[in-house]
This record gives C-alpha cells, structure tokens and sequence, in this order.
C-alpha cells in the first residue's frame, strides 16, 4: 500500500488526456482456474472437507504427538489455507474494481462468513499449541522436521496470555464477519461513494485528492473546498461507524487483556510497545524537519503562509504527463539497473495481466498489491493518471509485488513479512527509480522539483503517519475513557495532531477538520499507520548501504527478499547490515531525511527558486 492517505498525489488535468493505462486489466481468472465464482465456491468447499478431516484425527492429541506429526498437521492447514486465499482473493480482487457491484460484494461476504467458520473450527490447534509447556515448545522446535515452521510457530507463543477459551475463541470467529469485517465493508462502500465535485462534473474522491498536488494555488484552494463539501454528506455516519469500531476493539482489548489500544497490532507486527513508542517519540522529536521543508516550499511558491490544501502542491513549473508505456519502460530500466533478475520479474507484471491500472468509476480508490497465494503470483492495484507521482507509485507497488514473488517458496505462513518490514522492498524500488529519473535530468529545476518529490514523499510516509498515529491514539484514548465522540470531538483530535505536525509552517482550515474521515486504514487496520514510518526509515538506511558497496549488495538483498517472514524482524534487518535493536537507528534514518532535505534547499537555490 502507498499511504494511509488512500491518495495517490497524481493530477488529473481539467479534460485528463489518455493515460495509455485504459486497457491494463489484471486476470485474477487463474486464481480459481477459470471457474469464476463457481471455484470460489468449490475451494471453501474443499477447504471445510480437509478442516473437518484434520479435526477429525488431531484435535486433543498434540500434546502427545511426534514432531514429523505435527508438522503433517501444519502442511494439511498449509493446504486449507491455500484453497481459502485463492478464493477470497479472487472474490476480494474481484471487488476492488466495481465497489457498486452487489454481486461482488455478496460474494466477498459469502467468503469471509465462510472463512470465519473454518478459522472458528479450527480454532482448537492453536489453542493446544499454546497450552504446551515452554520446555515441550522448546524441544519441538528444536527438532528437524519442524524447521520450515518454526518462526510460525514461534510467534504464535507471542499471544500465549492473551487467548480466550476454545469456546469464546470460536464465538469471536464466527461472528466476525458480521462484527468488524461488516462496518469495514460499509466503511469502504460509503467513502467509495463520496464525489466531488469539480468543473461542473461529479468526480471520485481520488480525483479530487489528486487535484491538490496542482501548481495553480486558486486550483488547489477550489479542489480542497470541493473535497471538504463532498466529505460533508455522510459524515456523521462514517463518525458512527468509526466510534462503533472503536468500542469493539475497547472490548476486544479488554477481554484479551491488552494492555493498550496498540499492543495486539504492535504483537503481530512481532515488535513490542516499548519499540514502536521509541519510533514514534523519535519522529515526533523531529517535526522540525517538515516544517523546515514547508518553510522552504512556501518561499518557493512565493506565499505568505502555507494552507494545509498547499501540503502536497507540486513545484514544478509545468505538469508532466507521463504515458503508462513511458512509465514502464522507466520502471523496468529502473530495476535493471539493480538486478536483471527483479526486471525480469517485473516484466512478468507487466505483460502477463497481474496488474490493474486505470481510473475508473466505482473502482477502489488507492494503490496496493496482494500477493495471494505461494502457489501463483501476486497482483498490483493502481489508479494510474499519468503523473511523475505515479510512475513512483507503480515502481512501488512493483516492490511489494517483487517481494511476495520472490518469498513464495517460503510457504503460506511464511510468505508474508510483519508489517514493519512489508514496506522494503516497496521503498526501495521506488528510491532506485527515483535516483535513476533524477541522474537522468539536468535541468535545475527538473531535478529540485523531483528532489521535492522525494521529499514530500518521505515527509508523507515518515512524519504524516505518525501524526496519524497520534490522532489514532487520541480517538482511542477518548472512546475508552471518555466515551463516543462527536464529529466535532473527531475533529479536534484531528485538528490538534495535525496542527503538532505543521507548526506554525502550514494553516490549518476549518475545511480540513472532517478530512480524517475517509482515511481507511483508522477503520480496517487500527494502528497501521506507524509501520509505514518504520518501515520507511528502514528502507532508506537498506538503501545507503547498497549505495556504500554498490553490486556486491545485490545478493543480500535479494536473500532479504526471499526470506519473507522466515524469521524476527532483527534477524531479517540483519542480513542487509541493519540493526533495528540499535537506540540510535530511527535517528539515523532521520539524518538521511534531513539530507534530503538539505538537497532540495541546495537544488531550489541552483534553480533560482529562491
């Protein structure tokens, strides 16, 4: 995913040219080999047959079983999650591109109804695994035949004191899909509904968003105002729903015993309270960065004080248009730059239909990339509008893509990284074909409109998120000790974590106050946000050290990537020289945005901006 914006900072022009990007639909078909809904339908069905027939033969025995055992056990839930991916990410695919469908959507809730019940039945492995004494974990996982699960199960132990009994476990399974997963859904299809509008015409929130990055202040000013009166019908709902998933993560942390709103996220993302605090204080400490760069940018643009609608204004003095073809071949040189290998792959994406790319009505708004199952390949999600922003964009969710390709020997429980590290290769990806677009402009103000772009982007990914973070943490806060918020509460919040950011660099409208609104990750991944700033950081210090030893980085780099989430998020950092236990890596990977920074200020100067 690009950013909890849901915004790609792509511009549409008034009358949007082509984009060569019309015709680039993904085949999500081989998923269910060409049976459609039917093999949906036919997988839930042969993945209940193997749940039932493995409960049949080993529930209640673990605890005396043989490792070899064991881990047939593990490779038959290997094989039903296999048949449940494919469908639900056939069904969930399928979705993103028509939002308006009731079929699709019907069938995205037949899967997740389906699914609850099977993670429901099954519920009782892990359950037995946790009531194993450390000894008898110890000497399991010890053993060879376990090897190729023993992360999986490690982590596992990690929610050992917070797991109910078999038959609380199962209830919260099964009513899931009606609990959180239905408000997430209503969530989705109310802000995909929300338009804007703009020269008369009705347009998706995408568009409208996309509009802000534009150099006309007049322009940006009318698109803010346009965004803010399309957020206004509905929001009092979206603010019911979002105080309704609050008091149910409330309940769900106090039957677990949690000991704060983060630390169920912060334990799947196998970092602990302690870890993530010390990110965030880090970033926090340095809102002077930002603030030093909208300092700059509002000399540039020549305005008296910066409108939060002036955050992401571009400062290029004209618009780029960038056709898809353009784009790719920029990607794809981008990457072969690095490794023949990645551009190979990525031609694979590029050719073969494993990418979705145009705007469209009804489409989901965003960027993403799902990597389905091991077995076939993941898929790339855009809404491609023919910006320089997008073509990083592309060249980032082709990072993810390029990740969970490569980790699919890891296997199913394996394939996927903790989110701290999910963003690595997707930074990376796009800081190689930053640094290749940038080599290849001489123009000075080519090449500081494209360091700003850098820069804005690290601002958006690093500091942006944080101060959503802090936002998340204060609504939370308040639902637990306060009780429901009003729009007005959501606001404040809002107001204040944002304001915290800006300084005195950056405005704050009222327009801007219900804009936390439309934000999905607050309503489907509480407590997202911040990995973004991790795992930012960490990929700008993955890439210093590639530019410190040049090729003789590669193989490390490729041996991260194929690691997956084989192992604990220090022991993957470590392969590429990282040390994410070192007090002092989050202030070194602010140094490297501080640089940044200082570039761009050299380049405006060079370019006569200021």
């Amino acid at each position: 995913m690009t950013g909890a914006d849901a915004q790609s900072l792509s511009l549409p022009p008034t009358s949007p040219p082509a984009t060569g990007a019309e015709d680039i639909g993904w085949d999500i078909e081989d998923l269910v080999d060409g049976e459609g809904v039917a093999g949906v339908r036919a997988r839930l069905v042969r993945a209940t047959v193997l749940a039932d027939e493995l409960t049949a033969e080993a529930k209640g025995a673990l605890a005396d079983a043989e490792p070899a055992t064991i881990a047939s056990w593990l490779d038959r839930q290997a094989e039903i999650d296999e048949a449940v991916h494919r469908a639900a990410g056939y069904a969930q695919l399928r979705f993103a591109t028509d939002v308006a469908d009731p079929a699709r959507g019907a069938l995205v809730a037949e899967v997740q109804e389906r699914l609850a019940e099977l993670v429901a039945g099954l519920v009782w492995f892990e359950l037995e695994w946790l009531a194993l004494a450390d000894e008898q974990v110890a000497a399991l996982l010890d053993h060879p035949a376990l090897q190729a699960h023993r992360h999986h199960l490690e982590a596992a132990r990690l929610r050992r004191p917070h797991v109910l009994s078999e038959t609380e476990e199962k209830l919260l399974a099964t009513k899931a899909p009606t609990g959180r997963g239905a408000w997430v859904r209503l969530f989705t299809e109310l802000t995909s509904a929300i338009r804007v509008r703009l020269d008369g015409d009705e347009v998706p929130l995408d568009a409208g968003l996309a509009r802000l990055v534009h150099p006309d202040r007049p322009v940006r000013r009318a698109a803010a105002e346009a965004i803010t009166e399309g957020l206004e019908p509905g929001l009092r709902t979206r603010a019911f729903v979002f105080n309704t998933l609050l008091a149910d993560k409330r309940t769900d942390d106090r039957l677990r015993d949690y000991p704060s709103w983060i630390t169920a996220w912060n334990q799947r993302n196998e970092a602990s309270d302690e870890s993530v605090r010390a990110l965030v204080d880090a970033v926090v400490a340095r809102y002077d960065l930002p603030q030093r760069w909208y300092t700059l940018k509002r000399r540039v643009l020549g305005v008296e004080r910066l409108a939060d609608y002036d955050r992401s204004s571009s400062v290029a003095r004209t618009d780029t248009h960038v056709p898809w073809s353009e784009a790719c071949t920029i990607v794809r040189d981008a990457y072969a730059s690095f490794s023949g290998e990645l551009a190979d792959v990525v031609d694979r994406f590029l050719t073969e239909g494993w990418i979705d790319a145009p705007v469209r009505d009804h489409k989901q708004g965003g960027a993403f990339c799902a990597y389905t199952v091991p077995s076939h390949h993941p898929y790339v999600f855009l809404n491609y509008t023919a910006t320089p922003r997008d073509v990083l964009t592309l060249a980032h969710e082709l990072g993810h893509g390029l990740h969970g390709y490569l980790a699919r020997p890891q296997g199913i429980f394996h394939q996927s990284t903790p989110l701290t590290l999910a963003e690595t290769a997707s930074v990376f990806g796009e800081t190689v074909t930053f640094e290749r677009l940038l080599d290849q402009t001489s123009d000075p103000g080519d090449r500081f409109a494209l360091l700003a772009q850098q820069v804005e982007g690290n601002i958006a990914t690093v500091f942006r998120q944080v101060a959503m973070n802090r936002f998340e943490d204060a609504v939370h806060t308040h639902r637990r000790d306060i009780g429901e918020l009003s729009v007005d509460d959501f606001a404040d919040h809002w107001t204040r974590t944002q304001s915290d950011l800006f300084g005195d660099s950056i405005e704050v409208t009222d327009g801007y106050r219900s804009w936390w609104s439309y934000i999905p990750h607050f309503i489907a991944t509480p407590g997202y946000v911040y990995a973004y700033a991790y795992g930012q950081l960490l990929a700008l210090s993955v890439y210093a050290h590639y530019r410190e030893q040049g090729p003789s980085f590669v193989p490390s780099y490729l041996a991260l990537l194929r690691a997956g989430g084989s192992m604990w998020p220090e022991d993957l950092a470590r392969i590429v020289d990282c040390d994410l236990t070192d007090p002092g890596f989050w202030s070194a990977g602010l140094g490297i945005v501080d640089a940044q920074i200082t570039r761009a200020e050299l380049a405006a100067e060079a370019a006569g901006r200021i």
